[in-house]
């Protein structure tokens, strides 16, 4: 069995789907961190079968925990010092999100405007849609 050591702080983001650890790797900006950061992919679950796991050594300032949210708001976030999980944060859809995902309307004033945020805003919970704040344009996951 693997074996990765523990935390004396940091974050561990937790059940995150399989698979889905490289993009929330990326769209955190961690291969800009300068910490230590231990991606375990395909992990048993009795929960989910199988899952992925992120740690990450160093404060939680660093994470945009509404980006989190909106990649996918059932991972857990736990908040590690002294090495003990001090913290569990749970996440949910963020109402508005900036420069996540882009409008992929050619007629969009983002299209034209190249410096302009892309903008987003949560339209409907339940389907989990988000409309461009600009032209309403409908982007769903």
């Amino acid at each position: 069995m693997l074996n990765i050591s523990g935390l004396s702080e940091g974050i561990v983001l937790d059940h995150i789907q399989a698979g889905k650890s490289l993009d929330i790797y990326y769209h955190l900006g961690l291969d800009k961190l300068e910490c230590q950061v231990a991606i375990i992919k395909n992990a048993r679950s009795s929960k989910m079968g199988r899952k992925d796991i992120i740690k990450i050594e160093g404060p939680l300032d660093s994470i945009n925990l509404e980006v989190l949210g909106y990649i996918d708001h059932n991972i857990t976030v736990n908040i590690i010092q002294n090495n003990k999980i001090v913290e569990k944060k749970t996440l949910k859809l963020p109402k508005k999100i900036t420069n996540v995902i882009q409008c992929k309307n050619p007629r969009c004033i983002t299209s034209i405007e190249q410096e302009l945020p892309h903008i987003f805003y949560l339209a409907d919970k339940n389907s989990e849609t988000y409309r461009c704040m600009y032209c309403e344009e409908k982007y769903g996951k």
